[in-house]
């Protein structure tokens, strides 16, 4: 009865605590289905009194969001594609491959995740508008081709292989790219699964580099566009929900639909 009781208890505290986590996400959705004069009361109207898809047709004649959309999902995925490559082979080399100095080369290579993003981006920037990059799927994408995060979740996934399977891989003849793609790989999808969400939400979440490194509309990417809702017709907060809505589905869905490959990815390698 206690055992019960005391169940009872956590889930009804762990409702309480997910409330304001959710709301947030629940009247963003709910909100673009409003009508100004809805989201203008007060106190303030929770439920829609019918699907207007006014915001939405707005939205898209405010600006191109179609093609921001396009531009966002080009970017994240060439660098969540170029970080999984990198960061998968830097880690193999730093688990398998024994060389003198590995733990110094790996402790620099830490060390990089202690610099802010914003310190780098001057430079990041000078360099690429002085090759000519700027205002390109190339000058948006380029300084975050390999990143350092998903290199040491990926090393702490493959120390839990076991040496001497590597080995006896290599008795029978196969070479470490053989090993890493049909053996290695398949056996940590979860880690692989985690990094791949984490830098496809970071990449989509960008809003500096994007900001300072397009020129043009057509290159801007969602969250410009977003930004650029303000001036569009501030007086209809409507809008701003209707394109914060339509910008958070794809992340939402990798979220809800890959949660426990995250988890599991990011515990691999805390308990031996």
């Amino acid at each position: 009865m206690r055992t019960t009781l005391g169940r009872v208890l956590i889930y009804a505290v762990l409702l309480l605590a997910l409330i304001p986590v959710l709301f947030p996400v629940y009247y963003v959705f709910a909100g673009t289905f409003m009508e100004p004069r809805e989201l203008s009361t007060f106190p303030p109207q929770l439920i829609p009194t019918g699907f207007h898809l006014d915001n939405i047709q707005r939205v898209l004649d405010a600006v191109p969001l179609m093609r921001m959309y396009g531009n966002s999902i080009v970017m994240a995925g060439i660098v969540t594609v170029a970080q999984l490559a990198t960061s998968v082979l830097a880690a193999y080399a730093f688990v398998f491959l024994k060389f003198r100095g590995s733990a110094v080369v790996f402790a620099l290579f830490l060390s990089t995740l202690m610099v802010p993003a914003e310190a780098t981006f001057i430079p990041n920037y000078l360099t690429i508008s002085g090759w000519g990059m700027h205002n390109s799927y190339l000058g948006l994408v380029l300084p975050f081709l390999a990143y350092a995060f998903g290199t040491f979740l990926l090393r702490q996934s493959f120390k839990q292989f076991p040496l001497e399977l590597r080995d006896a891989a290599r008795v029978d003849g196969m070479g470490h790219l053989r090993f890493l793609w049909t053996i290695l790989l398949p056996l940590n999808k979860p880690a692989l699964s985690a990094v791949g969400v984490y830098v496809f939400i970071s990449s989509w979440n960008m809003y500096f580099w994007p900001l300072i490194m397009t020129r043009t509309t057509e290159m801007q990417t969602l969250q410009i566009g977003l930004n650029s809702l303000k001036n569009a017709e501030s007086a209809n907060p409507g809008l701003w929900l209707a394109g914060a809505a339509l910008s958070v589905l794809p992340t939402l869905a990798l979220v809800i639909f890959g949660q426990r490959f995250i988890v599991r990815g990011l515990t691999a390698g805390a308990v031996k």
